[in-house]
């Protein structure tokens, strides 16, 4: 049964660790060697999604010859691996919002990518201990900008939706999580500061470096 507690929900990819720019280039890579004519710019148009839908998405405009999208997949989700291991480090302040929001009532994280490499990730960060929920939008029918993995992870935490804050970085995470009713802390990329669906997030920042849960505080009714 939900209860009135105040919850956190953490996207992962581009707001605790600095992995965005790391998928960007897994993609241009192991597309790249299949034909695709993909650009850096070009993975933007595909940020928020999940790793399958961003196969699709180029098989379908570039059709390819050899492996399938499947196994593609792999490989995309492989080479993101090595390169996290290689380079990946958290954001300035992620592991202290995570701390301090943990002190404050539960928390989960809510992400796009496989549950596997999410564990891979947190324990290259430090971070492999501090969520007791680690939902992946995987295990949905739909991904961001569908509500679904958000909405899953208040379930799992017994918090209404309604009193419970996703912290996101794309404009695909905001628009799931203002979908699921729930209060949205953007901590966008510079090139994204001005997207129109920055607009909609209840509170945008710079960096998760010198937040404060109170800072949420006038965004809930109590």
């Amino acid at each position: 049964m939900a209860t009135t507690t105040r919850a956190a929900i953490f996207d992962m990819d581009g707001l605790l660790v600095d992995s965005e720019p790391l998928w960007h280039e897994a993609e241009v890579e192991i597309f790249g060697e299949l034909g695709v004519p993909l650009e850096r710019a070009q993975t933007r148009v595909t940020k928020g999604m999940f790793v399958d839908e961003v196969t699709q998405f180029w098989f379908e405009r570039f059709p390819w010859q050899g492996p399938t999208p499947q196994e593609v997949v792999g490989f995309v989700l492989a080479r993101v691996e090595q390169l996290v291991l290689e380079r990946g480090v958290a954001l300035p302040g992620a592991i202290e919002s995570v701390q301090v929001m943990a002190s404050e009532g539960p928390i989960a994280l809510a992400s796009s990518t496989p549950r596997a490499l999410i564990e891979v990730v947190l324990a290259h960060i430090g971070l492999s201990d501090a969520f007791p929920i680690i939902c992946s939008a995987q295990d949905e029918a739909f991904g961001k900008p569908h509500p679904a993995v958000f909405l899953t992870a208040a379930k799992q935490l017994g918090v209404a939706a309604e009193r419970c804050c996703v912290f996101e970085d794309s404009t695909a995470g905001v628009i799931a999580a203002k979908a699921a009713r729930m209060v949205c802390v953007a901590v966008p990329e510079r090139a994204d500061r001005t997207a129109p669906e920055m607009g909609i997030a209840d509170l945008v920042l710079d960096s998760l470096e010198g937040f404060s849960p109170h800072d949420l505080d006038a965004l809930f009714d109590f």
